[in-house]
């Protein structure tokens, strides 16, 4: 069962993170202001981060349990 993968879980953790940077950095944009102009471009890069970290997870989880069969 998945839920119960300490791989799957890790996964699924990093891609909530990328979810709520992105909601964060979306967040500020639409908001505009001084947070907007101080912050947008460390948001994006912390999400391009936390993105590269989260396909690493995954694709080790389809590699090491076997994906396609």
């Amino acid at each position: 069962m998945l839920l119960n993968d300490p791989l799957f879980i890790v996964a699924a953790i990093a891609t909530l993170g990328v979810l709520v940077i992105l909601l964060i950095g979306v967040g500020s944009f639409a908001k505009g202001g001084e947070f907007h102009r101080k912050h947008s471009n460390r948001l994006m890069r912390y999400r391009i981060y936390a993105q590269a970290i989260a396909i690493a997870l995954i694709l080790l989880f389809v590699l090491v349990r076997g994906g396609a069969g």
